[in-house]
């Protein structure tokens, strides 16, 4: 798969997952087998007034690229403004997130609620597109209710306005993330429009996206929350099955959280995702406490090493 001049082997991506998608778990996830990661979704409005905390989430290396920066925001001229500062950073891709159910974001008219609001989407996105030379991608839902599945329509809306790929999330926004992601409505997707189609949701291994693309068409998958504790996902080898698996790529985690950030001060981050590697793993329940009652990050190490 090539979005614009970046290409795509295997088509598997790390989706911007909100708190978990940093630049150390970027890393692995990519050392895994991810082609392509998208960073944590990034205000416009905190990148244009250079909010420092925004700044920090930008943060990146030679070593994952190819990666993509994921926009939020639903006021064309800023999110104009925003894309020229990306463009300044060693970038392959800028993603606009119209997909995103949390209502903190909905309220402020953006992520999935743009689902609503064709016509200033598509200025959204033509006013990042005029003000970036990389590649611009979508990322949408299947609609905002199942009384208002549009994402066909709005995917051609997409490309017409500039887009370069679309990603499509099989759910709408009142089904947050429950029940089952609709292939059905990806699949439509990828018949409605020329640009490459990117399926999510649903994918808890490499197998699973592979039936996605054979039975959707879609040209690539996106994994997101099936990738929490499991950068096996991205590998056709699959999960470990037991700790002892396990522990060698939290292991490598840790390494890169100390690698690129003070590791204390991020370690109430570092253990909420080092926990999640233990979820349904004989003894992973007694894991999980051990990691969470770690009060330092030489702690947290140490317990590794005594479980190898």
């Amino acid at each position: 798969m090539q979005i614009g001049n970046v290409i795509l082997d295997p088509p598997f991506i790390l989706a911007p997952l909100a708190g978990f998608s940093d630049l150390p778990f970027r890393l692995l996830c990519r050392e895994y087998g991810a082609a392509l990661c998208y960073s944590e979704m990034i205000s416009c409005h905190g990148l244009v007034y250079r909010q420092p905390n925004t700044l920090d989430m930008l943060k990146t290396v030679a070593a994952e690229r190819p990666v993509s920066i994921q926009l939020f925001g639903s006021e064309p001229e800023v999110m104009g403004e925003a894309a020229a500062i990306l463009s300044d950073y060693p970038i392959d891709l800028i993603d606009i997130n119209m997909g995103c159910p949390v209502r903190k974001v909905i309220r402020k008219g953006a992520g999935a609620a743009m689902m609503k609001e064709p016509e200033l989407a598509a200025k959204v996105i033509r006013r990042v597109r005029n003000n970036t030379d990389l590649p611009v991608t979508v990322k949408i839902r299947s609609g905002w209710s199942h009384e208002r599945i549009t994402a066909a329509d709005f995917a051609r809306m997409v490309e017409e306005a500039g887009a370069t790929a679309v990603a499509i999330h099989g759910r709408t926004w009142t089904d947050g993330f429950g029940g089952r992601a609709d292939r059905a409505v990806i699949k439509a997707v990828k018949a409605a429009v020329s640009i490459p189609v990117i399926g999510n949701g649903d994918i808890l291994s490499y197998r699973d996206g592979l039936a996605m693309m054979a039975e959707t068409g879609c040209d690539a998958v996106m994994v997101g929350r099936g990738a929490l504790g499991n950068p096996f996902v991205f590998s056709p080898d699959g999960r470990p099955a037991d700790t002892a698996g396990i522990i060698p790529a939290l292991d490598r985690h840790l390494e890169l959280v100390e690698e690129h950030y003070p590791s204390e001060r991020v370690l109430a981050r570092t253990k909420n995702q080092a926990g999640r590697y233990f979820k349904g793993v004989p003894g992973g329940s007694k894991m999980r406490q051990l990691i969470y009652s770690a009060t330092s990050f030489r702690e947290l190490k140490d317990l590794l090493d005594s479980h190898r």
